[in-house]
């Protein structure tokens, strides 16, 4: 008997819109024992005050709850990335696993894991990029997946600071890494970047040390994918990779954006996934592709291509949105439609200014 993965993409119209998910299961299209975790992407700032996030997993765990028993539901990964700037689409990924009689093949394979709830002295340190590390492992064993060659992305909610937090580690005589809360989140992804990569092989242990962690944009993995939250002290983990002992359809492949208009490398993944992607996807292949991921950061050199870019000075705006808007564009331009998932801040996931990039299609 083999596993296989189901992957069903859903509009929302709004954090609380779960109608789709609700229609879904109703209709048997979608078992609620097998969902794994949901992918969100929801409409607010993406920063520190963005409660989209937490009102998105309220209302998608209430939903949960009346198919499932509590403690299965709240065993549902729901990793929510705010902020759908210019033309983002909102919608939801429900991840789904089932146990079926269809012979294995080369085929998606999805795992999951939480880690300890870290401390807030521990956030930024080594401590988390090590916690994170023993989670990738965990999901990977969770997913059957024996390589790390066999993974392709790894999307992960973190936590980030807040004033209150700040004073609880205070309270203890301990001192935390970044006091500023917004700062916090991109310290929080740093570390949580650098886990997966070093899980994965993709960074050597003696590389990394607290000083590096969201200062050294030399150092990153091809396939993390990581957003902050104030909704949680753990870390979510949701491993995708190809597997010989899964079934079904569905693949994934993965590039990494040197910059945020380098579309070719993700053209490249999706040939191999099997379509032309001559120009912009044609309708039959843009019904294939069942999912993208993507993340997105302003180059710190405030470069792009030899050109100014003004991301990183503006006041009014988090460089992150400009980000997130400017990289869906360009990625939108390729496959044709904007429901899409690209998350901003990208320390330590790709290079400096790009990122990683994971595209699931139905075969």
């Amino acid at each position: 008997m083999a596993r296989r993965a189901y992957l069903h993409r859903i509009s929302a119209a709004g954090p609380d819109d779960v109608s789709g998910l609700a229609r879904a299961i109703s209709a048997g299209e979608i078992r609620p024992e097998g969902i794994i975790a949901i992918l969100g992407k929801t409409e607010g700032n993406g920063c520190v005050n963005d409660f989209t996030r937490a009102f998105a997993v309220q209302s998608l765990q209430l939903e949960l709850k009346r198919h499932l028993p509590a403690a299965e539901a709240e065993a549902v990964c729901c990793v929510m990335s705010g902020g759908t700037e210019g033309a983002l689409a909102p919608h939801w990924l429900v991840l789904e696993r089932r146990n079926v009689t269809e012979p294995a093949r080369s085929a998606l394979a999805i795992g999951r894991a939480r880690t300890r709830e870290i401390l807030p002295e521990e956030l930024g340190r080594m401590a988390q990029v090590e916690a994170v590390a023993e989670g990738v492992h965990a999901a990977m064993a969770d997913a059957g997946i024996t390589s790390p060659d066999q993974v392709h992305f790894v999307q992960i909610k973190c936590p980030l600071m807040t004033a209150q937090r700040v004073l609880e580690a205070a309270s203890r005589g301990a001192t935390v890494a970044i006091r500023d809360t917004l700062k916090s989140m991109g310290f929080s992804r740093g570390a949580s970047a650098l886990g997966v990569g070093l899980a994965l092989g993709e960074i050597p242990g003696s590389a990394l040390s607290e000083a590096v962690i969201a200062k050294d944009v030399t150092l990153y993995s091809g396939r993390a994918s990581i957003s902050a939250g104030i909704e949680l002290m753990d870390h979510e983990i949701v491993v995708l990779g190809m597997s010989g002992e899964w079934a079904g359809p569905l693949a994934i492949d993965h590039a990494v954006m040197a910059d945020a208009i380098d579309i070719e490398p993700v053209r490249a993944a999706l040939q191999r996934l099997g379509l032309a992607a001559r120009g912009q996807l044609e309708p039959a292949e843009r019904a294939q592709l069942v999912a993208l991921l993507a993340k997105a950061e302003p180059s710190t050199t405030g470069v792009l291509r030899g050109f100014r870019h003004t991301m990183l000075d503006d006041s009014d705006i988090s460089a992150t949105r400009h980000a997130r808007a400017f990289v869906a564009g360009a990625l939108a331009g390729l496959v044709g439609h904007a429901e899409i998932f690209v998350s901003g801040g990208a320390e330590h996931q790709g290079p400096d200014g790009g990122g990683p990039v994971a595209v699931i299609i139905d075969r």
